[in-house]
């Protein structure tokens, strides 16, 4: 189901860089600039990479079902989710660029 373009960013560098400098308050007004289908597909580059994790569950919660579930199967199904597990880090567009990456003893509960 996955190819090589699992890897690629599904939006321009420029957009991009502007989301990952963006605000907690900015980056919702910039991902709603981001069509419904591409806007998942992003949602699952960033939550696939742990350095972009926190900034990939923010951009989820804009995401309906039916887009990342047809995006990421049952990986996207998943994110959906945990975006809306009532975590208020992901409610509130967390502060992405700032997240320390977690070790942790067990296996990650998420596969992607």
């Amino acid at each position: 189901m996955f190819g090589l373009e699992e890897d690629l960013c599904p939006v321009g560098d420029e957009l991009f860089g502007e989301l990952y400098r963006s605000s907690k308050q900015g980056l919702p007004v910039l991902v709603a600039t981001v069509p419904p289908d591409t806007r998942a597909m992003l949602a699952l580059f960033c939550y696939r990479r742990s350095h972009l994790h926190e900034m990939g569950l923010a951009i989820a919660v804009s995401c309906n079902e039916d887009d990342l579930v047809w995006s990421g199967g049952r990986a996207g199904a998943a994110l959906f989710a945990r975006s809306r597990e009532g975590s208020p880090s992901a409610a509130r567009g967390v502060a992405h660029r700032h997240s320390a990456a977690r070790l942790t003893a067990g296996p990650p509960d998420f596969r992607f």
